[in-house]
């Protein structure tokens, strides 16, 4: 059979692959968008395309020469509007794409290391100590950790208990976690411009929800008002959380697989042990 009788086929299995390619984009981009207030920026431009086509099949000259005009600045637009979402897009492509290596080296720190985190959140929410602790994954947080107090030092619950006491210099700001140690504390944050944003909401909770936005971190909030534990991640706030909740959010945002029928199993043997009484 002539080579020139594969060539139909070959474009077919391209063409599939080109619109399913585009398809997954579009879909992932809708995905990111929805929610947010990107929407309305979109709806506003997909708007002004119809209205250019309608221009153009009616001969609106003047309408069309000012549409067409403005088609010159759409792309600097997208860029200034959309920048946090354009952010979001592109780390939510990269953390899907990253090397299965990057993904065991992450889970080899295994759970007491976030145990720490939610032992300190709780003491805090107790004692309504306000609290930002922040857990860098994949995006690094260099640029915030040197503008904070570099620590470098191990992670524990005494540490973050210290920092955050209100009597110490560095209670105020947030502290960053990278891997098993403390990079940092009393960093700053940019705060989210979500106007979507509740009012009930401090600096606090607003730099814990912008540092999400701007990178794939999670944080970890406490306030000093209330005492409610709250989880960020990728802007989506879940507040109100108890010991349990949080453990099980953090260990799922950093990828750990949560061992609850080995410990279940290990609570059993040992409750076990101890009717066993020797006569």
């Amino acid at each position: 059979m002539p080579f020139s009788d594969y060539i139909p086929t070959i474009n077919t299995v391209r063409n599939v692959l080109d619109i399913s390619l585009v398809f997954i984009i579009v879909y992932v981009v809708l995905k990111l968008l929805r929610g947010t207030r990107a929407v309305p920026t979109v709806v506003g431009m997909v708007i002004l395309a119809l209205l250019y086509w309608f221009s153009v099949a009616q001969d609106l000259a003047t309408l069309e020469f000012v549409l067409r005009s403005a088609v010159l600045y759409i792309g600097v637009a997208i860029i200034v509007l959309f920048q946090s979402e354009i952010r979001q897009a592109l780390i939510y492509f990269g953390n899907r794409l990253r090397f299965p290596v990057l993904r065991r080296q992450r889970g080899q720190l295994g759970e007491t290391i976030y145990d720490e985190i939610v032992l300190a959140a709780t003491t805090f929410s107790s004692e309504k100590i306000g609290a930002l602790i922040v857990v860098e994954r994949n995006v690094g947080l260099r640029n915030f950790i040197d503008a904070g107090v570099s620590l470098d030092a191990k992670l524990s619950y005494d540490l973050l208990v210290t920092i955050f006491n209100p009597s110490t210099p560095l209670h105020d700001g947030a502290v960053i976690i990278q891997g098993e140690r403390i990079a940092a504390a009393s960093v700053f944050l940019p705060l989210t411009k979500n106007p979507s944003i509740s009012r009930d909401l401090g600096t606090r909770h607003r730099a814990a929800i912008g540092i999400t936005e701007g990178t794939d971190a999670v944080s970890v909030v406490v306030s000093e008002e209330t005492g409610l534990i709250t989880f960020v991640e990728s802007g989506q706030v879940k507040r109100n959380l108890d010991t349990t909740t949080l453990r099980s959010l953090l260990l799922n945002a950093m990828e750990i697989p949560v061992v609850e029928k080995r410990r279940e199993q290990t609570k059993t043997m040992k409750e076990a042990e101890t009717e066993i009484i020797p006569g």
